[in-house]
């Protein structure tokens, strides 16, 4: 699947990209966090979910106000677009979610992406010790950008022995001839094939594409 999504730049500098592109395997729904347009993409993800279902209303109306709500959280975050993995795989749904937003620049002008990474270490090493991500430079089709993979402990709804550990691989890369940089967020909690999902990932953020 192509998506295209919302303009980076401005008219006032015309050096900044449109637009972006990315390429994202069959299964992936997206919805627009706009709020002008973000009810009618999670309508329309709710509705293809319960298609030919018309005995579990109450199940219906609880993914919608869900899905409403990580939305407009990830809108006030700076979210632009959030994808959801509908994949299947056999009968089994692989779960993943991707949240693409525009944030602007960490300082005042753009630092060489070997110092941001090592800025993401530094904090990262302050705020816990003992899980250090994993933090490299790449280089993409849409230029250099700075990736952070790490495991996230969740807790579980029956105490410590039911936490799972979920798995993110973020993407920070600035927009070309603008202050500020899109960030991909990639999510899923199937960590006992991180290294597969990674690679999925990776194979997505390196499709990014800037357009005119």
């Amino acid at each position: 699947m192509t998506s295209t999504g919302k303009p980076a730049g401005s008219p006032e500098n015309p050096a900044a990209p449109a637009d972006y592109r990315l390429l994202l395997p069959e299964g992936w729904f997206r919805i627009l966090l706009d709020p002008d347009r973000r009810d009618r993409s999670v309508d329309a993800l709710v509705e293809r979910q319960f298609h030919g279902i018309d005995n579990a209303p109450h199940l219906k109306e609880e993914l919608r106000a869900d899905l409403r709500r990580r939305a407009a959280k990830a809108h006030r975050s700076g979210g632009i677009e959030l994808y959801l993995s509908l994949q299947e795989v056999g009968p089994f749904t692989v779960p993943a979610s991707l949240l693409v937003s525009l944030a602007p620049l960490r300082h005042a002008e753009p630092l060489p992406a070997e110092d941001l990474a090592r800025a993401f270490a530094e904090e990262a090493k302050e705020a816990d010790p003992g899980e250090a991500p994993e933090i490299t430079v790449e280089e993409l089709a849409a230029g250099t950008a700075v990736r952070v993979r790490r495991l996230s402990r969740q807790p579980g709804e029956n105490g410590p022995d039911g936490d799972h550990v979920s798995v993110s691989v973020e993407y920070h890369l600035p927009v070309p001839g603008t202050t500020a940089f899109l960030l991909l967020t990639f999510s899923t909690p199937l960590e006992p094939i991180a290294d597969a999902m990674a690679g999925l990932f990776d194979a997505i953020a390196g499709s990014l594409t800037w357009t005119e």
